[in-house]
């Protein structure tokens, strides 16, 4: 008999009441095709060299569970967020989805928003930032250089400084490219390195070790259905005291 005839059983972790619940808590859209969720601070969208766990995996593992999947679940990974950021993650649940996805990434025709809680104002209210980024492999890192750096690449971004609290400053930036740690570097290159971000020169680390950098609100062209779409994730939970326009 073929191996065709025969249905392939794959094992997935087995989640809690608690942990179930709260995936599906951060499912912001889903459908056929793909899944927006809320990405909390420390996960990894896909698996690298640390072995954790990955959030495309243990989502894998929740539609398995919520579905009664006895097949393998589908579920890639067109875009990446930092471990130490937050907010909106899209997954794609179909081969051609994530096909299509990921071309709409490398064109620019996803528009991306994010939210970064900065440890000093910026001098203007609003501008865009256009810099020459160095990627430094051993460590990580970003750094503004000069055009002549054969390695370089032009970046470029437009932000809105929306609020204040005593401390901290509430900036809305849109990003017109995508270059590593872009948004990390730029703004502190204006002087306005992001809450937690040691890394970038912030003077003290975030209780959960991460940064106040959060992916707020995502537009694009459903890339099977052509629709618009436009999400919106919300405030991360320790933001507490953050004027948030329109609240």
């Amino acid at each position: 008999m073929s191996q065709n005839h025969y249905l392939c059983t794959v094992e997935y972790r087995q989640l809690s009441q608690a942990e179930f619940a709260d995936l599906q808590a951060r499912i912001l859209y889903e459908d056929n095709h793909l899944m927006v969720v809320n990405k909390r601070v420390g996960e990894i969208v896909q698996g690298d060299k640390t072995g954790d766990e990955c959030l495309s995996d243990t989502y894998k593992a929740f539609i398995a569970q919520r579905d009664g999947k006895p097949g393998k679940v589908f579920m890639g990974v067109p875009h990446r967020l930092d471990r130490p950021v937050s907010g909106i993650c899209i997954l794609a649940k179909t081969s051609k989805a994530l096909e299509r996805l990921a071309a709409m990434f490398r064109n620019g025709s996803v528009h991306k928003t994010y939210w970064a809680l900065c440890c000093n104002a910026p001098a203007e209210r609003e501008a865009q930032l256009e810099d020459y980024l160095v990627r430094n492999e051993k460590q990580n890192k970003s750094y503004v250089t000069t055009s002549r750096n054969p390695d370089a690449k032009l970046a470029r971004l437009v932000y809105r400084h929306l609020s204040d609290t005593e401390r901290y400053h509430l900036l809305e930036v849109e990003l017109l490219t995508g270059r590593h740690h872009q948004i990390r570097c730029q703004l502190a290159h204006i002087g306005c390195p992001i809450k937690g971000d040691l890394k970038y020169g912030a003077p003290r680390s975030n209780p959960d070790g991460g940064i106040c950098l959060h992916a707020r609100r995502v537009r694009f062209i459903h890339p099977v259905r052509q629709s618009e779409m436009d999400i919106t994730a919300p405030v991360p939970s320790g933001w507490k005291g953050i004027p948030v326009p329109g609240s």
